[in-house]
């Protein structure tokens, strides 16, 4: 909490003196314990608040919240309140296993608050009644004075009152893709963003250099970090696309439910039949025309794919999320560790001669200048100039391959080592005698090393500032007078590399003859050097196929416009020619104002920088509203309330912070940005395999609908009795619906563009299909047992055995009718998968049971046929594939 007393003016914008008074403290003596105790008890602990977590039943319960479940869970009851106690026992055992997967796999997704309280559990140094005292950071309150050292957390929100060369890493908060540097300077604009207020520390982020020392002025849900654990609760988590879709289909199913059991019992009683027996058929109907199979068929095709998922590095925690990853039309995504590698490279070396650029190649570096290769050891001015970023360094290469030290000097030292200058070489040549540190007033840093007659002072910094205190420039290696002109040629170089999204440093030597002269006078300036944050290398191809999927990938980061710009541009989410400029958080607004215009051109926009969370979450919530299925990735703590908020959010495994990882729906285990097309093109199948089983189920079901129902039309016996109808449930509404669920999917899916994400589970097409092909195997049904009767002039019973089997048999062949129309016949990912095979194989045997084995065969009132019946039944049951095989080979050249 924040005891201000002046709201109106934010801690950054007032000095320091005036913000003490307020908050009545004296920085050299802080708060009394009298007072900080008095605070404590008005203003609460420095923690996040702690939000209620959902108990294990409301998760359990949760799993039965859906349509078809529910419909599911009715049917089992009637069934059993009607004898019907196989089916009913089948109908619970599925929903059993669909609710203990469900339950298994989501409750580990409910950590996140957890995980931003966990940020806040350390102590703190604080100066109270004049004493420097060590305490929890639960009991700080605003007006403490709080010491920060190097490698230590900000505890709380701190308005900074002295500084000693003090740089803080924010890119956990703000985007910020490299240390900030601090000073006590108020500001002048009530608008600064959070990632440029630089008199200000923030809870939860990291001095990487310095110390300083901090008046607290905000704790617990005051801090920006609290401000956004509150945006992450209060922000809605969207219902997937998979989960809207499946309570349509629940709702029809309601519907088709009712009829089927009105119309069924209706045209039986009319037609004469046995009452009993006709309302008993048309309960076992009206169960059959749920697919029993849909809600674990489902799950387990969600479940395959979390596990292909976690093979290819994407850790999914919430079932439906697979799903919705494969809808998705949009995604948002952060910049920093997500597409580009976090870590800060040299890019170019801006000399008198021109501009070298550095590239990577097989992990070592290549220095072209006019497009031709030049070596480092015989080019001596980039040699020189690359030899002061490496001595002019506290940064360390390890023997492993790691780094430690600021990012920048990790940078330079590591260039350096890949054109021959190594670190520990050079100092043993010229050793250090004198580091001065680099400071926030000069923005500068030098290095004494001692020569044969006297020392190299090597310099580097803000180009501005070194600028300023070079007198000569190093030119064809001569070093030349530097003159107001000249200067201002330089300054018009630092601001090209700077458009260019380059962070630029100025080099720069001089010979002193003694190690305490001044560093910063008569310096020869010996270039700039420029740096970035790389893009991944596959991050460009995995965007490629993303916009060849007609999936929108947007860039939303909190780091600077140029910077942005030109990863975009390297990345081809924008044309390498484009040189629009990126939209800034300043220019959103509030997205919910109405205003047609800007809500277009937000829509169009590719690219967004210095964007706070509040705006992240709500560009999320404009594209919900368009209609998109948004993906947002991201690893930091200002992206956890957009990740919460998008329907699918993927956090980064290794650099994401834990909150990011809690929040999400996906953890990519690589941080690889081509891991989600992967994941994709998985989501993309399985909502594919659920669509194809779903129209398998019910075409199934309505041949046994409209069989039964015209047979009792023109009161002629059934063909199919209930009990003979419940074991064919059992039996083809699972198995082979499995197999297809496990398939893995068209081979051009990923060039066909996003479902609408309106779009019902089953279209108009669908829907005739599945009308076509329950027709096809009705009038198999039928068409064999009119044949047994009338032609073959069998009994009845034996007329309703040719009937079961060659129903049974044609739901088995039907599996194959389900392949994408286009797709070879004999080549598809139906044929080529060996669940399908198992699955007919395992339903074939256990249809052969049903008539071989006596007490089965007496149950279901069937007789073994001879050869001439099975004969019969066989090419009755392969009519509905052939004629289906025939319409999919003319709906593929259509």
């Amino acid at each position: 909490m924040s005891l201000d007393n002046d709201a109106s003016r934010p801690p950054f914008l007032r000095p320091v003196d005036e913000l003490l008074d307020s908050l009545e403290v004296a920085r050299e003596r802080g708060l009394s314990a009298g007072t900080a105790s008095r605070r404590l008890e008005e203003t609460g602990p420095n923690r996040l608040r702690k939000s209620g977590r959902k108990p294990w039943w409301r998760v359990a319960l949760d799993q039965f919240k859906s349509l078809v479940v529910i419909l599911l869970l009715v049917a089992a009851a009637i069934a059993a309140v009607f004898g019907q106690l196989v089916e009913a026992v089948a109908i619970a055992a599925a929903l059993v296993i669909n609710a203990v997967i469900g339950f298994v796999t989501e409750w580990k997704a409910l950590q996140s608050m957890e995980a931003l309280r966990r940020m806040g559990q350390m102590s703190a140094r604080v100066r109270r009644d004049g004493e420097e005292r060590e305490v929890p950071s639960s009991e700080l309150v605003p007006g403490d004075v709080v010491l920060l050292g190097e490698g230590e957390m900000v505890p709380a929100d701190l308005r900074l009152v002295e500084v000693e060369n003090l740089q803080c890493n924010e890119a956990a908060l703000t985007g910020e893709s490299v240390p900030v540097s601090k000073t006590t300077d108020p500001l002048e604009d009530p608008e600064t963003p959070l990632a440029e207020r630089e008199n200000m520390v923030f809870s939860g982020t990291a001095v990487s250099r310095g110390g300083a020392e901090g008046v607290v002025v905000a704790t617990g849900m005051d801090t920006e970090i609290g401000r956004i654990s509150a945006m992450v609760e209060e922000a809605e988590e969207e219902t997937t696309p998979l989960e809207r879709r499946l309570e349509g289909l629940g709702k029809r199913l309601i519907y088709l439910v009712i009829v089927v059991g009105i119309g069924v019992a209706a045209s039986g009683i009319v037609a004469g039949k046995d009452l009993l027996i006709m309302v008993e058929t048309a309960i076992v109907l009206a169960i059959a025309a749920v697919p029993e199979g849909l809600p674990i068929v489902a799950t387990v095709a969600l479940g395959r794919g979390m596990w292909r998922m976690a093979r290819r590095n994407a850790l999914v925690k919430r079932l439906a999320a697979v799903e919705t990853l494969g809808a998705t039309t949009v995604i948002f995504s952060d910049k920093t560790g997500t597409l580009t590698e976090n870590r800060m490279v040299l890019r170019r070396v801006a000399l008198a001669a021109g501009d070298t650029e550095v590239s990577r190649e097989d992990g070592d570096a290549r220095f072209r200048l006019d497009d031709e290769d030049v070596d480092p050891q015989k080019q001596d001015d980039l040699r020189r100039a690359l030899r002061v970023g490496v001595l002019c360094s506290n940064a360390e290469l390890e023997d492993g391959g790691g780094a430690s030290g600021d990012p920048t000097e990790v940078a330079l030292v590591e260039a350096g080592a890949r054109a021959g200058l190594r670190r520990p070489d050079l100092l043993r040549e010229l050793p250090e005698e004198r580091e001065e540190s680099f400071d926030t007033e000069t923005n500068k840093m030098a290095t004494f090393h001692r020569l044969e007659d006297g020392f190299l002072v090597a310099v580097k910094g803000a180009p501005e500032a070194v600028l300023d205190v070079c007198t000569r420039v190093l030119e064809d290696g001569e070093e030349t007078e530097l003159d107001d002109a000249g200067r201002e040629v330089w300054v018009k170089r630092n601001e090209t590399l700077a458009g260019d999204g380059l962070r630029v440093l100025a080099v720069a030597e001089k010979r002193a003859a003694r190690a305490d002269e001044a560093p910063y006078a008569g310096l020869t300036l010996l270039g700039l050097v420029g740096l970035y944050d790389p893009p991944r290398e596959s991050v460009k191809e995995a965007i490629r196929t993303c916009q060849e999927a007609g999936i929108r990938v947007v860039m939303v980061t909190g780091d600077q416009s140029a910077t942005a710009a030109n990863i975009a541009r390297a990345i081809g989410i924008v044309g390498a020619d484009d040189e629009s400029a990126p939209m800034g958080g300043h220019e959103l607004g509030d997205l919910g104002e109405g205003d047609p215009e800007r809500a277009e051109k937000v829509h169009e926009t590719a690219v967004f920088a210095r964007v706070s969370p509040e705006q992240k979450l709500s560009l999320v919530g404009a594209y919900q509203d368009r209609g998109e299925v948004v993906g947002m990735t991201g690893d930091g703590v200002n992206d956890a309330p957009a990740l919460k908020k998008a329907d699918i959010g993927i956090a980064m495994g290794r650099r994401g912070t834990e909150v990011a990882r809690e929040t999400s729906d996906i953890v990519l285990k690589d941080d690889a940005f081509e891991t989600i097309v992967t994941a994709i093109d998985q989501g993309r199948a399985i909502f594919e395999n659920i669509r194809r089983f779903i129209v398998f189920l019910l075409s199934g079901n309505l041949g046994q609908i409209v069989g039964v129902s015209a047979a009792a039309l023109v009161n002629a016996p059934l063909p199919l009795l209930p009990l003979q109808i419940l074991f064919l449930n059992l039996l083809l509404d699972v198995f082979p619906a499995l197999a297809i669920g496990v398939s893995r999917g068209s081979a051009d899916i990923m060039r066909q563009p996003p479902r609408d994400p309106d779009e019902p589970i089953l279209t108009r097409g669908h829907w005739l299909g599945i009308g076509g092909f329950g027709l096809l195997m009705a009038a198999a049904l039928l068409g064999v047992f009119a044949w047994a009767l009338l032609v073959m002039k069998v009994d009845t019973g034996t007329a309703v055995t040719m009937a079961f089997l060659t129903y049974g048999l044609a739901r088995l062949w039907h599996v194959f009718n389900m392949r994408a129309p286009g797709s070879p016949m004999l080549r598809n990912d139906l044929v080529m998968n060996l669940w399908v095979w198992g699955a007919i194989a395992l339903c074939a045997a256990l249809l052969a049971a049903a008539v071989y084995v006596p007490p089965l065969a007496a149950l279901l009132q069937v007789t073994p046929p001879n050869p001439a019946e099975w004969i019969v039944i066989l090419a009755g049951s392969l009519v509905p594939l052939v004629l289906g095989q025939l319409a999919l080979a003319v709906l593929g050249r259509r």
